[in-house]
């Protein structure tokens, strides 16, 4: 297996010998008398995993789904009777960390799948209702069926791939149509953050549009909204609005006056610009207007006068990374480069020369192998990974981690992108050509490619191509560099935090819990230092001068404690309703989260900039534990008044904080249940 084979690809199992194991196991439940059943459920549910593993396993599964009922694996479980489950509560299911619990939520979906063809006549539930209640769990879990998988999927490791296998297997055959207004406003959603990666956008666009063309397909008033997404991708001017295809389409662009290709620049700037999607035809039409006119190019990208200023500054540059980058498919190249002169970088002195060094770069076979696997051979790896500098110049705020357990990984490309994007630069030709990046820990040089293993037993494919070639390498500096300080007491970010993430970085360092023993510890100063240090009212409205790593409790919609995770602090400030915000990055893949207990990350609608997520402040502190500072700028700790505390703290002690209270504690009492 290859040293870059994407995790979550399964070892070659031949199918039938496992669905024979699961005959058995079905038999064997079928002849065991009531009182033995339970004995008999491990192995069938752990054979089950392993065929719901596999490509073809649902298919298998509900083929044996009346006979599964029957022979008892639902007898005595929350899923005996398919016309009591509620559809609300199918996320805890898939999302669970134990097998078990995954698997018969498969199987029972499985079953009413086999309902709702007709294949099984269930004596409780009808095949309208079991069709009812799957297109509920289908637009419940949209996020899952995409594949745009939170903290709590990355909890589960492989576990996940079996949700997501069994949601679009239901999807498939129920139809997308039946959720297609959720599909909308999903897509919108998760648009409204300018991820870099839109593929699972674009797959979702895809599925709507064939509902749309399907004559079969009864839409009736859904989809009102799909117009501007698939004109998007697939005709967002005049002169491909029926998507012709891209060899029609060039012949077309040689048949245009100027005015012609002046209304296709200007809509073709206005789609990418309000939805964040750049068309396969936008890229056909740059690469045409560069050789004829172009003097379209700027109208084309939707430019500003600081944009078209920094065009005229850095045109050659400008032309050279079109030529070597943008192509149909690495099209969305062409919104990060807009915002990469929109934001003025290459006025820094070594940015340019820098993306002259990435045109040029030649890559290694690892490199090449990976970006290779994930985005196929063609245009050139190199295309690819020049696209994702691009995005990643422009979009610093929409990196994600994917399905991997590396948020300190995509928060360092972010932090970098955005304050510091020549280093961003060096650990991409590092990566890329040498594959190996050497960083410093306290003056020790740690090189990737001489480290053990990092976070992620392996990183998977379902990243932006920055991210493929370059986190593999961090992660590994980063756990080596949590090794190296092991021994010492308290916790390791302390040190890892600003040693790997540079410079800007505070080498001041609080947190609210107890390292050995996992309880809460000082957590008024915590929460009043954390006023001090960010909260405009009593910093001297200070305002955050570079982005700080800080470290959150991620809870579910229950407010049950998932995991730590690393985020960024960029700015705290005032929404337009008046309240105070701490605006942040979350390298989580859909930054708008439940938390629960009425903690609700907004990513729009309260003053948050594209990739920004957002929460009002006391709920922010609610979800803290660690931050960072600079200890020369600390100042008193704030006087935060009472009521403002105690809403705080108990907002800790009703979620993460559960459990975690010693019980000879001298800070503030945990609320009264009575």
């Amino acid at each position: 297996m290859s040293e870059y084979q994407s995790a979550s690809q399964a070892p070659a199992v031949n199918l039938d010998k496992l669905v024979h194991k699961l005959d058995e196991a079905i038999a064997a439940l079928e002849e065991s008398r009531s009182f033995a059943k339970a004995g008999k459920l491990p192995k069938l549910f752990d054979i089950a995993r392993r065929v719901l593993m596999q490509p073809g396993g649902c298919e298998a599964v509900e083929a044996r789904a009346r006979r599964l009922e029957e022979a008892g694996v639902f007898q005595g479980t929350d899923w005996a009777d398919p016309s009591i489950l509620l559809p609300s509560l199918t996320p805890h299911s898939l999302q669970s960390k134990d097998a078990d619990t995954v698997v018969i939520e498969a199987l029972s979906q499985l079953r009413l799948l086999s309902v709702v063809q007709e294949h099984y006549l269930h004596p409780s539930v009808s095949a309208e209702q079991a069709h009812h209640y799957l297109t509920q769990v289908l637009a419940i879990n949209l996020g899952l069926l995409f594949g745009m998988g939170g903290e709590a999927e990355r909890e589960q490791g492989r576990l996940a791939q079996i949700s997501q296998s069994l949601l679009q297997y239901v999807a498939d055959h129920i139809g997308y149509e039946h959720i297609i207004d959720s599909l909308i406003e999903e897509i919108w959603r998760i648009l409204e953050q300018r991820p870099i990666r839109v593929s699972d956008v674009g797959r979702m666009i895809t599925q709507i549009a064939i509902c749309r063309a399907d004559p079969e397909a009864d839409l009736g008033s859904a989809g009102r909204g799909a117009d501007r997404l698939i004109s998007a991708l697939y005709g967002p001017t005049r002169a491909c609005s029926e998507d012709p295809g891209i060899p029609v389409y060039q012949q077309r662009l040689e048949s245009m006056d100027s005015v012609a290709l002046q209304n296709e620049a200007t809509g073709f700037a206005r789609s990418m610009h309000d939805t964040g999607l750049v068309s396969p035809y936008h890229a056909c039409f740059v690469r045409y207007i560069l050789e004829t006119q172009d003097n379209l190019l700027s109208s084309s990208l939707g430019l500003s006068s600081t944009g078209r200023d920094c065009l005229l500054c850095y045109r050659e540059l400008v032309y050279t990374l079109i030529e070597a980058s943008v192509f149909p498919e690495t099209a969305q190249g062409l919104y990060g480069l807009a915002l990469l002169l929109e934001r003025g970088i290459l006025y820094q002195p070594p940015v340019a020369p820098s993306l002259w060094r990435q045109i040029r770069l030649s890559l290694c076979p690892a490199a090449r192998e990976r970006l290779q696997i994930a985005y196929g051979y063609e245009p050139q790896p190199s295309a690819w990974l020049m696209q994702g500098v691009l995005n990643m110049l422009g979009q610093p705020l929409g990196v994600g981690q994917g399905n991997n357990p590396t948020c300190q990984s995509a928060r360092a490309l972010s932090m970098w992108a955005y304050n510091d994007p020549d280093y961003l630069l060096q650990m991409v030709a590092w990566a890329a050509r040498d594959n190996e990046i050497v960083m410093h820990f306290e003056g020790q040089p740690v090189s990737s490619a001489r480290s053990a293993a990092g976070v992620a037993s392996e990183v998977t494919l379902d990243l932006d191509p920055v991210s493929l070639v370059v986190v593999p390498h961090l992660d590994r500096i980063y756990a080596e560099m949590g090794r190296l300080c092991a021994e010492r007491e308290g916790d390791p970010h302390k040190w890892v935090n600003p040693e790997f993430h540079g410079w800007s970085a505070g080498r001041g360092f609080a947190i609210n819990v107890d390292v050995a023993t996992g309880n809460l510890t000082g957590l008024e100063e915590f929460i009043r230092h954390f006023y001090a240090s960010y909260h405009p009212y009593y910093n001297g409205n200070q305002p955050l001068i570079h982005p700080q790593p800080a470290g959150i409790a991620v809870t579910d919609s229950a407010a049950r404690f998932i995991g730590w995770h690393a985020i960024t602090i960029l700015r705290a400030g005032l929404d337009p309703e008046g309240e105070m915000r701490v605006y942040f990055f979350n390298p989580n893949n859909d930054s708008g989260q439940n938390w629960g207990d009425g903690v609700e990350v907004s990513t729009s609608g309260y003053g948050e900039r594209f990739g920004e997520s957002s929460l009002p402040f006391e709920q922010f502190t609610s979800r803290l534990y660690i931050f960072h500072y600079d200890p020369l700028e600390r100042g008193e700790l704030a006087e935060v008044n009472d009521d403002e505390l105690q809403r705080v703290t108990e907002g800790v002690y009703r979620s993460w904080g559960k459990g975690r209270v010693p019980a000879d504690a001298l800070q503030a009492e945990p609320p009264r249940t009575d």
